[in-house]
């Protein structure tokens, strides 16, 4: 629920965690501490119980730069495992990020606003932000009627309206482009535009660019020793090398191009574009 909405923004209580958000572009939730009692050394050497309070912050920054385009940066800091980040490379937890912002990007894109408890964040950003299509009917209704064109029954919808409640009474219901731009939304592109990866993401993250480039030049490595396997099978004149080294060497051609085959796809999948059939998730 809102707990408070002024000029300076809003914050409200969930189950788990508190929110605010802190006009005109940030947002951010935190969990509410969970303690855990662990033992630890004291400094004269002796055993004492210590409280630990293990939490975590998203923190979302959503600024429009043109209607129907905005720029979305955000962070996950937390007190307790990141020696992960330290091991694993960034770009894997990109991957399945990436799977949940596309994915409700889409949604939102189409307009199928379906409460959902779980992911009330990025709701609030792609609905009250990202300017969806959803805000077409908006535009047709009236900023002031904008709860005529959305269905928002759910505890996670106080996000929703908490902020177009404070667009409405502080911003006139919309962004202020100065002048540069009229409001009016572009035509829907193509799901693949839409969806795109490379040009949104990967070209601006360091850590996906460098995966991206290295598992480009492996699917090259791979086709390569493919073709060069088969050739060797081939020249090879007859008894130079025995039956089953010949075939040995054919299966590996046959097992590198495979992989090759199937790095191209993950590549394709992870850095460019990955399609979803909503109607059977």
């Amino acid at each position: 629920m809102i707990e408070k909405l002024d000029i300076n923004g809003f914050k409200t209580d969930q189950r788990w965690s508190n929110s605010k958000f802190l006009p005109p572009c940030v947002f951010y939730a935190y969990t509410k501490p969970v303690d855990q009692a662990n033992g630890s050394e004291s400094s004269v050497g002796t055993k004492k119980e210590t409280s630990v309070q293990r939490s975590f912050v998203l923190i979302f920054f959503c600024i429009p730069v043109s209607p129907g385009n905005s720029r979305l940066i955000w962070s996950f800091p937390r007190n307790f495992g990141v020696w992960i980040d330290k091991v694993v490379p960034r770009w894997t937890f990109h991957v399945a990020q990436n799977l949940i912002l596309d994915s409700d990007l889409y949604l939102l894109h189409i307009e199928l606003l379906v409460g959902s408890v779980g992911q009330p964040y990025y709701r609030f950003l792609g609905s009250a932000i990202l300017r969806d299509n959803n805000e077409r009917k908006i535009m047709d209704v009236g900023n002031a009627n904008w709860h005529k064109a959305c269905f928002v029954p759910t505890k996670s919808d106080a996000l929703v309206i908490g902020f177009r409640k404070w667009l409405n009474k502080y911003a006139g219901g919309q962004v202020d482009w100065r002048g540069k731009y009229s409001g009016a939304l572009p035509p829907t592109p193509p799901k693949e535009q839409l969806m795109d990866r490379y040009w949104s993401h990967v070209v601006n993250c360091r850590s996906c660019n460098i995966a991206y480039k290295g598992l480009n030049a492996l699917e090259v490595v791979l086709q390569v020793v493919s073709i060069v396997s088969i050739g060797i099978a081939a020249a090879a004149k007859q008894g130079a090398i025995s039956a089953v080294a010949r075939t040995t060497v054919v299966l590996l051609a046959v097992l590198f191009y495979a992989s090759s085959r199937l790095l191209t796809h993950f590549i394709y999948k992870n850095f460019h574009y990955h399609g979803y059939d909503h109607a059977f998730r």
